[in-house]
């Protein structure tokens, strides 16, 4: 049976919002909500990996683990081999790196994602979902996932092309993507050991380092379209989606 675990990258130095991970919804931080998301789903071990005590501290005050990393990484698929290489688990063939500011990852789409890669053993597995008004197309804080094949409820397509800006209609099957990666543990350790590719750090996207280099990424359709905290205004929507709901 393979075994998968999840980790979460995090930093406090984030260029649009610093502290993000700290921020508090419902008197808990947007971290340790994502942790228990993660541990909802049940699908593993989670741990936090984090450049900052402070992160640490406040994760495992509120009953999870995180392991310290450096802060010379350049994104969280960096951050997370290094976690994983520390935890010295051997046994362990896929990793979700689980983004640490999406405090309200739907727990089913985790699940979902998972049976889904090991079922078609693939490289890299991720998560999209239906896009909801034209502003999204040209919302560069929003990643699109472009597809060749409709996302249905039951396949796994590929992923074409990964964008920020829609600028035409195109022939493909646009989506919302969510941003979540389940790795194969030998995939991971390659891709991390490449250089970083012209399109990854012209667009700021690390999942384009694996396309340049040929890793295929599989994508599943998820439940709910997961709001990423980039900015003050994100925070404030999720924060009042969130108190709302409780």
């Amino acid at each position: 049976m393979s075994k998968t675990l999840i980790l979460i990258p995090a930093r406090l130095s984030a260029t649009r919002l610093p502290g993000k991970p700290l921020f508090k919804i419902n008197n808990l931080s947007i971290i340790s909500h994502v942790v228990r998301k993660a541990q909802e789903s049940n699908i593993g071990d989670v741990y936090v990996a984090a450049e900052d005590q402070e992160i640490i501290e406040d994760v495992e005050k509120n009953g999870g683990r995180a392991i310290i990393t450096g802060n010379y990484h350049k994104n969280g698929s960096e951050r997370i081999l290094e976690c994983f290489e520390k935890i010295d688990q051997k046994d362990v063939d896929y990793i979700i790196n689980l983004q640490g500011d999406e405090p309200n990852i739907n727990s089913d789409d985790l699940i979902k994602l998972n049976k889904l890669v090991i079922k078609n053993k693939s490289q890299i597995g991720t998560l999209a979902a239906q896009i909801k008004g034209n502003s999204i197309m040209h919302n560069t804080d929003i990643v699109k996932v472009i597809t060749k094949e409709k996302i249905t409820e039951t396949n796994f397509p590929l992923a074409f092309e990964f964008k920020r800006k829609i600028n035409q209609v195109m022939e493909n099957y646009i989506y919302h993507h969510i941003g979540v990666y389940e790795y194969d543990v030998n995939i991971l350790k390659k891709i991390v050991k490449l250089k970083q590719s012209n399109n990854e750090i012209k667009n700021n996207l690390e999942q384009l380092r694996a396309m340049d280099n040929g890793f295929k990424i599989n994508v599943a359709l998820g439940k709910s379209t997961s709001i990423g905290v980039d900015t003050m205004e994100d925070y404030l929507e999720i924060k009042k989606i969130m108190e709302y709901k409780s």
